[in-house]
């Protein structure tokens, strides 16, 4: 197992004058439209496990989407001395990650023990092999287990990996934080993480080559903004996009309507620029929110992109997964232009699913 020990909290060591300029060049980009309605990708697939989709991620190249959830209860894999309960299985950091083709048909399985609570995920994609970036080192807090650092492995099929496991490269950027969770900007080659420091949730944007080479000064660090239920989080060049709602029934959240919002962020200022009510998939008999990532419709040009967000429905002890998309998106100029919304920082609440 390679462990990875970073520096303290980097973003307030100076920049060189290389990391400003790749700041620069990188952290530009056209921003989705997020009041444009929503186009529906897949609707109610079964995954491997019959809980909630927690996060998604795509291999833009090898044409595969990645699902990770928590394990279901009354379960016994190879080595466990008896079955699991779902609460056992929550509570340790236990995961299942499915694989499946773009129409959402399964393809294949990984459990992940004691990895953590499976918030966001991202995927890189080295030739055939799909490289997952993970959470990892799950810590109790509450009934659930919640990653403590981030962790890289291969996707291979039926195999059950620990946080021991050799497979694993693990990363640790900015000491002393918590609550780790991981993205993929393929079209950009960057990593952004979300990281819990004193209690408060921030963003730092990494170059994913640099992180491999454990250089880890960040090309940006923002506060998050002020949310309700965290539901997931992407980046796309200089945007940052940050899901948010519950399922209806819960406070605040009444069919058909609910209270799902996707938030962008200006990742050089950590301004809000916009943030809309999503009303996709209003006709699902559950509606949470689960997962927000990049989709590259051809990867040879990252210039054609889709943000896509998840919906858990049906359910248990069959949920199903569901994934929406927006794809049209501003001029850099015309979102420049965007004023920047009024927002207070939050200490959130991560969304407890079953």
């Amino acid at each position: 197992m390679k462990i990875v020990i970073g520096a303290a909290l980097l973003s307030l060591l100076p920049l060189s004058s290389s990391t400003i300029q790749a700041e620069r060049d990188v952290l530009k980009s056209k921003m989705f439209v997020l009041s444009d309605p929503a186009s529906e990708w897949i609707h109610e697939k079964a995954l491997q496990d019959g809980t909630v989709m927690q996060s998604f991620a795509f291999d833009n190249v090898n044409q595969h989407i990645y699902v990770v959830q928590l394990m279901a209860g009354g379960q016994q894999l190879p080595g466990e001395n008896a079955v699991v309960s779902g609460a056992n299985r929550d509570a340790n950091g236990d995961l299942a990650l499915t694989q499946l083709d773009m129409q959402g048909n399964k393809l294949g399985y990984m459990y992940l023990k004691g990895f953590g609570h499976g918030v966001q995920i991202g995927v890189e994609t080295v030739g055939e092999t799909a490289y997952l970036w993970t959470e990892t080192d799950s810590v109790k807090e509450g009934s659930s287990g919640w990653g403590t650092q981030i962790g890289r492995f291969p996707f291979e099929n039926g195999k059950i990996l620990s946080t021991e496991s050799p497979e694993i490269e693990k990363y640790r950027l900015v000491e002393g934080a918590d609550r780790t969770t991981v993205n993929i900007d393929a079209a950009n080659g960057l990593l952004t993480l979300r990281y819990r420091v004193n209690g408060v949730f921030r963003f730092g944007v990494y170059e994913l080559e640099e992180i491999k080479k454990n250089q880890y000064t960040p090309l940006a660090d923002v506060l998050q903004p002020a949310v309700g239920t965290f539901q997931g989080f992407a980046s796309y060049g200089g945007y940052l996009y940050l899901l948010e709602g519950s399922s209806y029934g819960s406070a605040g959240s009444v069919a058909p309507i609910g209270n799902t919002y996707i938030t962008a962020v200006d990742l050089n200022t950590g301004d809000v620029i916009d943030k809309q009510l999503i009303t996709a998939g209003d006709t699902l008999s559950f509606r949470e929110p689960e997962g927000l990532s990049i989709h590259l419709t051809d990867s040879r040009h990252p210039e054609n992109a889709q943000l896509s967000f998840g919906f858990a429905s049906n359910f248990t002890p069959n949920r199903l997964a569901n994934i929406y998309y927006v794809d049209r998106l501003l001029p850099p100029e015309a979102a420049l232009n965007m004023p920047a919304l009024r927002t207070d920082s939050a200490i959130d609440m991560e969304a407890i699913t079953d």
